[in-house]
């Protein structure tokens, strides 16, 4: 089972912010973690993130998406067309803002398949903070209401930056996903015993 890591635009890189925290302790749950920095990572074309993203999981859909920012954007996106076990959205947004470099990207120029991605993953956790200073809170709740993940909602990290409350480490993520994982564990133990129970009755 895989974890990829999807960073923010703007020249934000793997070793940005909380990314290695969260990766080295979700390592020690048996995932193979994948964090490297995307090309274009300045204004983080559609296309490239995309195509960059299927080169690095050959198309598997034992995998677990974790996006901050533009990575949620290419996480989501992602998840219309392709299988996964589930994804993590941090500071997720829907349009563009105004921005002209989130214009450019190309996340945004078409139609959001909202139920396609909820029906290509078991699960989807979503964070944010009310004072994100990037993406407003609003933007987030209308995700939420498209796709009903597993949400929770903060009132003082920010944009979940290094320079943000928090800093280095992202606990709560950690936790989140360490949590799917075993109730994930707990469904195969209770099929697998079902299973076996039928074969002796």
């Amino acid at each position: 089972m895989k974890a990829l890591f999807i960073h923010g635009n703007g020249g934000c890189t793997a070793s940005h912010h909380w990314y290695k925290s969260a990766a080295r302790e979700l390592s020690t749950l048996g995932l193979e973690v994948i964090l490297e920095t995307f090309p274009d990572n300045v204004i983080a074309h559609r296309d490239i993130w995309l195509d960059f993203m299927e080169k690095q999981l050959g198309g598997d859909s034992k995998v677990i998406l974790i996006g901050h920012s533009s990575g949620a954007l290419a996480a989501m996106r992602y998840a219309e067309t392709h299988s996964l076990i589930g994804s993590v959205l941090v500071s997720a947004c829907h349009t563009d803002l105004g921005d002209p470099t989130e214009q450019a990207s190309g996340f945004y120029d078409t139609h959001w398949q909202w139920e396609a991605i909820k029906a290509n993953q078991q699960w989807i956790i979503q964070f944010h903070s009310e004072d994100d200073h990037l993406i407003p809170v609003e933007e987030a709740r209308f995700v939420r209401e498209q796709l009903t993940p597993e949400y929770y909602e903060f009132k003082n990290r920010g944009h979940f930056m290094g320079s943000d409350s928090g800093g280095k480490d992202f606990p709560e993520l950690v936790a989140a996903i360490k949590q799917k994982l075993q109730e994930r564990n707990a469904l195969s133990q209770l099929e697998t015993q079902d299973v076996f129970t039928r074969t002796r009755t």
